[in-house]
Formats: C-alpha cells, sequence, structure tokens
C-alpha cells in the first residue's frame, strides 16, 4: 500500500468514526417529549419548534440563542420547543453563523429546521422556517432537549 493510499484510508476511517458519533445532549423527560409532539397550540403564548432532524453531523453540538440567551445545544435528531410572547424573536446558530428573525402571536406554532452544513474543517448551520407539515415531521423524528433559558 502507497503511503498516499494509507493516508487516504486513515482519512476515511476518522471520518466515519467522527460522523457516526453523537454530541452529548440534555434530553428531556420522556413525558415532556411526548407532550409536546401532540402539537397542541398554547393560547398565551407562541411556539416555536427548532429542530434538527439530519445525521449529518452528528459528532458536532451546536449552540443555539434566542433573543440572545443560550438555549442549548442540539445534537442530530433533536429539537427544542419555546413558549415565547408574541413579538419578534431572532435565533442564532452556532454562534452568530446563522441568524433568523421571527415574528410570532399568540397561539401560533412555528417549526425552524437547523440544516447541517459540513465545511472542509467543520460544521455549521443554518436556520430556516419550514411549513408545519414538513416541520412537524422533523420534530416526529427527534427527541426534545431541554433548553437552558430562563
Amino acid at each position: 500500500m502507497t503511503f498516499f493510499a494509507h493516508i487516504a484510508k486513515v482519512a476515511a476511517i476518522t471520518s466515519i468514526v467522527v460522523l457516526s458519533g453523537c454530541a452529548s445532549v440534555n434530553k428531556a423527560p420522556a413525558n415532556v417529549d411526548a407532550e409536546s409532539k401532540l402539537f397542541k397550540a398554547n393560547p398565551t403564548a407562541s411556539q416555536v419548534y427548532l429542530y434538527r432532524n439530519e445525521t449529518l453531523g452528528a459528532a458536532l453540538s451546536m449552540p443555539v440563542t434566542v433573543d440572545g440567551q443560550l438555549a442549548g445545544n442540539t445534537g442530530a435528531h433533536t429539537f427544542f420547543k419555546f413558549d415565547l410572547p408574541a413579538g419578534e424573536h431572532k435565533f442564532t446558530s452556532q454562534g452568530n453563523e446563522s441568524l433568523l428573525t421571527l415574528s410570532t402571536v399568540i397561539g401560533g406554532q412555528y417549526f425552524v429546521w437547523q440544516e447541517v452544513k459540513m465545511g472542509v474543517m467543520s460544521g455549521g448551520s443554518k436556520l430556516q422556517v419550514v411549513p408545519a407539515e414538513q416541520g412537524k415531521k422533523g420534530v416526529l423524528e427527534s427527541t426534545q432537549i431541554q433548553s437552558e433559558l430562563k
């Protein structure tokens, strides 16, 4: 085996190990996860589901902020559910790499997909609002994580 073939083999194995690992996240209790997946509207707040339903970048933990406060970190196949007052809210992912501003109303439900973007040296993400049908499907494929928001 040539030197370059050996290096390529080692790089391929390393990539598989990195991509198949799982980021550590703070999961919500099973009953909270199940309740959130009923998608019952909150008559006193707006609800934002922010989800990451991809395996790509599974080893990467990605920080998310809401209105400048750290909510926590997502991992592969995880989601947050935020009950927020009506109004304009700013969400960021992976530092300030992806910024999304969302205007909400009381009783409204919103779905934000955290799409993983793999780069040459590291991963990143892009936040985007998606239709309710697509968002609910993504949330159902994922496990709820607890938010650090106060």
